[in-house]
């Protein structure tokens, strides 16, 4: 115990303090209100520092595109920067009003024709950087004229470095480590190839304590002042152990095809800056990340993206996919791919690193508002998976829907995905705006290590491993593939690894070796058969939701049946918020069925009737029935539950949340 007490205080920072990504950068989305506001993401700008890049996602009415807004603790928040113009920094004491421990706040901005990051009805993008060794840097200096070195205190050597001159007009000038040498230049600006200029960082590579810059008035004039960010790369420093990564700095060559070259990094990213270096005559500086919609997939939705060099407004590409290890160019063009060109890239690790210990940070359950405001559910975190519960009055069908795939697919059918692309543009709930929410409940998902994640996977027709980034092997696994006649399979634990049962169905569980190939999951990959359109049909693209027991979270287990009042325990401290129950020894055909089951506290989980959904069917929710009651460390199966639920020497698998 002594020595992992030790191995964890040295992970992190100063402090033995240990971090995940999420508490050093975040990817925030925000409407404009012309007034103030707070962004709370959870980056302590406060006390750590660090840097804010802020961009309109869309064009102003009157004022057009607006331009990148670049503030940080260095030079003090009254002020900001353009990544897209050449100009000295400018003033603006109503951008950005102050940093919080937590966060920023905004004021109402300026809308003067080319800036704002406030104005009303505007949709935002938001990307924080805190000061952390190992992720991130950000320090200010006076030129000399003569060749100098800067201290930094990033603790590793830095794999980006951006370079701008704060007093008068200058190009951003960046040294990344993939360019063939120290004398390389490429400018954050232009969309130009890198150059080769001895007088910007004077030959010389920076180290882990010091960057060095040359005579060059872009970076050391005498008497000008400047501001360097600094980025590392694949320095450990992250995670329980400290020897995590959170950011890398690479390059690839382009092939020139729509099936480019996949970049491993090692983990699944959440934001990644793309920039042509060399072999053509030019290319943007291209930002993506996982807020705004990024596809993962050869096919379907694609890029929400902008670019640093231009003001313009947020463009949809399809060319990068996300991938659980890394991301893939699908594009041929300059941008992204042309044939043996050269790429250099910056990318962040998708969060939270941390093993969630509180439910709600993970999971929530609200009805809907119907209100017509935006999200019409509220959750409290990013949602990545949400199932809507229908309008309980009524029989219409519960959707699942997913932020990686960006539309929903129907619990009780075995039809493909219909697009929803704007479901998940909230920071904090998720809406969708073609639907009736009256009386609708939803049941919300954040993917976190050792809980729950998602895994978009392309089908072979033979069996193989599909990565995932649980941490943990998955005790239950729902797939569901775009096509159509793809129904929903499910692996359990308690099932084994050759039976499955299918969500849309009411029937037992069924044997078969094609369906994980008889290979049980571990921490990185799950195995799928051969089974032909189930969950692993050639070319065919699948989405699979995995979720394993986290104590005082989520338990996924299984019972017997007693016929009588029978108590589950799932190691809770204030009893389950969703419940979610299948007998899978028989089929019960006639009500109540052999059914998915599931109950949630936003609609009753009382001592007296409580409401339940059935995601198998599409029957309005049934209020009358005292099927299961409260219990502090789970949940409670009433003596008055049917065989569908607690028939004496049933088999019954479960899913409940805290």
């Amino acid at each position: 115990m002594l020595g992992k007490a030790l191995q964890t205080a040295a992970a992190g920072n100063a402090g033995g303090e240990v971090l995940g990504v999420e508490d050093v950068f975040s990817t925030w989305l925000y409407t404009g209100n012309s007034s103030t506001q707070t962004i709370t993401n959870g980056i302590d700008l406060a006390g750590e520092g660090g840097m804010i890049w802020i961009k309109s996602r869309l064009s102003l009415p009157t004022y057009g595109v607006q331009t990148h807004a670049l503030f940080d603790t260095a030079r003090g928040i009254g002020s900001f920067l353009s990544s897209n113009e050449t100009v000295a920094q400018r003033s603006e004491p109503n951008g950005i009003t102050s940093v919080n421990s937590n966060g920023f706040s905004l004021g109402a901005g300026n809308v003067s024709g080319f800036f704002a990051t406030n104005f009303n009805t505007q949709n935002y993008a938001s990307w924080t950087f805190r000061k952390a060794e190992k992720f991130f840097d950000v320090v200010t200096y006076t030129g000399t004229s003569s060749a100098q070195s800067i201290a930094h205190n990033l603790g590793s050597v830095p794999g980006f470095v951006i370079v701008k001159r704060l007093d008068t007009a200058s190009t951003w000038r960046c040294w990344h480590r993939s360019l063939p040498s120290a004398d390389n230049v490429i400018n954050l600006n232009e969309n130009s190839a890198y150059e080769t200029n001895a007088a910007i960082w004077n030959g010389t590579a920076p180290t882990s304590t010091h960057f060095t810059v040359g005579t060059n008035s872009n970076t050391n004039t005498s008497g000008g002042t400047y501001v360097a960010y600094l980025f590392a790369h694949d320095a450990g420093g992250f995670g329980d152990d400290g020897t995590e990564s959170v950011i890398k700095c690479g390059s690839y060559t382009g092939n020139g095809t729509t099936t480019g070259p996949v970049i491993d990094l090692g983990w699944e990213p959440q934001w990644v800056l793309i920039k042509y270096a060399a072999g053509g005559s030019f290319g943007s500086w291209n930002l993506v990340d996982n807020m705004r919609g990024w596809a993962n997939v050869p096919s379907g939705n694609s890029n929400s993206q902008l670019y640093a060099q231009l003001s313009n407004a947020e463009d949809t590409l399809r060319s990068v996919i996300l991938l659980n290890n890394g991301f893939q160019p699908v594009v041929n063009n300059l941008n992204f791919n042309s044939s043996g060109a050269t790429y250099i890239y910056i990318a962040i690790r998708r969060g939270p690193m941390k093993t969630p210990t509180d439910a709600t940070e993970v999971f929530a359950t609200a009805i809907g508002n119907n209100t017509g405001s935006q999200p019409a559910f509220t959750s409290g975190f990013p949602v990545d998976f949400a199932i809507w519960g229908k309008d309980t009055t009524g029989a219409t069908f519960n959707r699942a829907y997913s932020r990686l795939t960006g539309g929903y697919m129907v619990t009780a059918s075995n039809d493909i995905e219909v697009a929803r692309l704007g479901a998940f543009s909230f920071m904090e709930g998720w809406y969708d705006s073609s639907s009736n929410f009256t009386l609708a409940n939803s049941w919300m998902f954040r993917r976190a290590p050792g809980y729950f994640d998602v895994s978009r996977y392309l089908g072979t027709g033979s069996a193989k491993a599909v990565p995932h980034n649980l941490g943990v092997a998955p005790e239950l696994i729902i797939v569901k593939g775009n096509l159509s006649g793809a129904d929903w399979p499910v692996y359990h634990f308690a099932l084994g690894n050759s039976k499955a049962v299918y969500v849309n169905f009411i029937d037992s569980a069924s044997t078969s070796s094609t369906f994980w190939n008889n290979t049980s999951p571990t921490e990185t990959h799950f195995t799928v058969g051969s089974n032909y359109h189930t969950n692993n049909s050639g070319g065919s693209t699948y989405v699979a939701y995995l979720f394993a027991t986290c104590p005082g979270v989520s338990k996924v287990g299984s019972y017997t049946g007693t016929g009588t009042t029978l108590n589950v325990d799932c190691g809770f401290t204030a009893g389950a918020r969703f419940v979610l129950i299948k007998r899978t020894d028989v089929s019960i055909v006639s009500a109540p069925f052999s059914s998915w089951y599931v109950w949630d506290t936003a609609r009753g989980i009382t001592s007296g009737n409580d409401p339940y959904l059935q995601l198998n069917l599409t029957a309005a929710e049934v209020t009358s029935t005292d099927y299961i009651d409260p219990l502090s460390s789970g949940f409670q199966i009433s003596s008055t539950a049917p065989a569908a639920i607690n028939a004496n020497g049933g088999s019954f698998i479960f899913l409940a949340i805290a």
